[in-house]
């Protein structure tokens, strides 16, 4: 009777465990989350809401009235020319990891391989994410809105005297030279130059703003000044468009920087929290600086203060706590001021739309801040035990970037000038970049 028993244990068991096994198998693998998804969607959407419309609006009313189609069409020409250079091969140089070592500098810690072009092998089924827990294209399409807004805010810089067609190639080629390999660089992961540095940069302060601020004060040198600069006047056009766009990148930098956690989870909800927290202190600190130094507080100025703050907010926003975001708002938004207003006149460069003084610099200072706030000690929910030592990576990351993208920009610059010119001419110029290069008027009257 025994012997039956364990006989039929036996069978019992031999028909359980490959079970039991199968289910083991099954809990082991990534299974989708529909709440992270949800969120990842919304962020891609607020992302893409932040290039079209908000930014082609915030440039669109700073520029003069002949000029606003022009600056908007650049960005939706963008927005389109980036959008399918991202699926031919910038995904791919920008997260294939193929020959990256932990450690170990080669060609693939600047540039990644080739084995997602054209994205190959994505398909619904696949998912990625921290623990693997949203689809791949929701992924890659929340990247591609970063890679699209990275070159629009280079448009602010030289506004109002670019050939489109000249800024097409432009930034077909400075995308693929420059944008996608340092976002390679800094969030590829291991094997990444920038990654094994150990450099913070949690949402896009060094990939982003780093990057297209000095790709635009580059541009804006090697084109030259407007016509008339600065003496003659050239005020906005309707700042009320530009409250409009600014209000909707402070929106969509929900979705930029909340987004940049990947999951709905306890550091997106900070991410937010933070941004908010920033982007008020700076808007306040532009204000005042301006308001002490001139007398009057201007619409333009807290408008550029809320994205100064934005942009300084952007490497930390994974990190920082909320004292940390204050302060880092709050000296963005005053240095900011300065640097898009006594710079810019002591240095004599016609950044048309401050591109270099909001975006550079302050991507500058939120980059740097966040090696200090990062820290446990003051706050931050990073890993930072040593805040002399991250600030010090920061710079270097920092100065990687400002040396790599100037130089490859310059270069871009100078053989596109050659071969095909890059400015209008004098009379297109006076006419206006609508009727000379796209023949129609913002406002027929």
């Amino acid at each position: 009777m025994t012997l039956r028993k364990f006989a039929g244990l036996g069978a019992l068991l031999s028909i359980v465990m490959p079970s039991l096994a199968m289910a083991a198998d099954e809990v082991a693998a990534p299974v989708l989350n529909s709440g992270d998804t949800a969120w990842m969607l919304t962020s891609t959407a607020l992302v893409l809401f932040m290039t079209i419309p908000g930014l082609a609006l915030f440039y669109g009313g700073m520029v003069r009235s002949k000029n606003i189609l022009s600056v908007m069409m650049q960005c939706f020409a963008i927005t389109g020319l980036i959008s399918i250079l991202w699926v031919v091969y910038g995904y791919s140089i920008a997260f294939d990891t193929t020959g990256m070592e932990q450690g170990v500098v080669n060609f693939n810690s600047f540039f990644g391989g080739m084995g997602k072009a054209f994205l190959a092998g994505v398909t619904p089924a696949s998912i990625t994410g921290p623990a693997a827990l949203f689809p791949e294209a929701v992924f890659i399409t929340f990247q591609m809105t970063f890679a699209i807004i990275t070159p629009a805010l280079i448009v602010g810089a030289f506004a109002e005297r670019m050939k489109f067609s000249a800024m097409l190639i432009f930034m077909a080629i400075w995308f693929t030279l420059v944008y996608a390999p340092i976002a390679h660089m800094v969030w590829s992961g291991n094997g990444g130059l920038l990654w094994d540095w150990g450099v913070l940069d949690f949402a896009g302060g060094t990939v982003v703003h780093i990057n297209a601020g000095v790709a635009g004060l580059v541009a804006c040198i090697v084109l030259g000044k407007r016509k008339g600069f600065p003496t003659t006047p050239m005020a906005p056009h309707n700042l009320g468009y530009t409250l409009v766009g600014a209000a909707m990148l402070w929106v969509g930098w929900f979705g930029f920087n909340a987004g940049s956690a990947a999951a709905a989870n306890g550091t997106a909800g900070m991410a937010m929290l933070v941004t908010q927290i920033a982007t008020a202190a700076a808007a306040l600190g532009w204000m005042f600086a301006e308001w002490i130094t001139h007398g009057k507080p201007s619409a333009l100025g807290i408008a550029s203060g809320v994205v100064a703050g934005l942009v300084a907010v952007t490497p930390a926003a994974g990190t920082v706590g909320p004292m940390g975001a204050l302060v880092i708002g709050l000296v963005a938004g005053v240095v900011c001021f300065f640097c898009a207003t006594s710079l810019k006149r002591k240095l004599g460069y016609d950044d048309s739309l401050d591109a270099f003084g909001v975006h550079g610099i302050g991507g500058i200072v939120g980059a740097i801040l966040t090696g200090v706030f990062a820290a446990p000690a003051l706050g931050g929910f990073g890993t930072v035990t040593d805040i002399a030592a991250q600030v010090w990576i920061q710079c270097k990351g920092v100065g990687f970037t400002v040396i790599y993208t100037a130089i490859v920009t310059f270069i871009i610059l100078k053989v596109l000038d050659a071969v095909m010119g890059l400015r209008v001419t004098e009379e297109e110029e006076a006419v206006g970049l609508d009727l000379a290069q796209h023949n129609e008027r913002g406002y027929n009257l």
